[in-house]
């Protein structure tokens, strides 16, 4: 899958198969992590990888946007050191994991924001991190359509040299 096409077609996937994802596609994903551009590269991040059924389960019950977390084949928790550009640099990451594993066929979701203190005693991060997010993964449980979003039209979001101005075509 092209780039473009895993940015076109991927989708929130909050349900999971019970199925182990091979370890070397587990470190392509984080390695898309680590390969993601930050500013003045200070690659503020450290990605956290959990496999063990319990602590996808505690995950799962600590992250109340994402109980789901307690299904997945293994999770990401990024975590940041504190800088000024680390809530940015950090998305970057997770967005560049996300689309890697889409093109795997393997699907994922962001889970919290920040101020997750009781993950950082979990998995003994330093308290002078911060958790940015949890992102499970796993081969989604349903079929899942791709592509199917609801977005505004390009024309309604994207302007040329002013705001207000149409991007128009091509």
């Amino acid at each position: 899958m092209d780039v473009f096409d895993a940015v076109r077609t991927v989708l929130a996937v909050r349900a999971y198969q019970d199925k182990a994802v091979p370890r070397e596609i587990i470190h392509r994903i984080v390695e898309a992590g680590r390969l993601t551009g930050s500013s003045m590269n200070g690659q503020p991040w450290h990605f956290i990888v959990v496999e063990k059924r319990e602590t996808l389960r505690q995950l799962g019950g600590l992250a109340r946007s994402g109980p789901y977390t307690a299904d997945a084949a293994f999770a990401v928790v990024v975590a940041t050191e504190p800088s000024r550009f680390a809530v940015s640099d950090g998305s970057r990451a997770i967005q560049s994991m996300m689309l890697v594993a889409w093109a795997e066929g393997i699907g994922s979701n962001w889970v919290g924001f920040q101020g997750m203190d009781e993950v950082k005693r979990l998995l003994n991060i330093p308290d002078s991190f911060d958790v940015l997010a949890i992102v499970p993964f796993g081969y989604p449980a349903r079929k899942v359509g791709r592509g199917r979003k609801k977005r505004k039209s390009l024309v309604q979001v994207a302007h040329r040299e002013r705001f207000g101005q149409p991007l128009g075509e091509g």
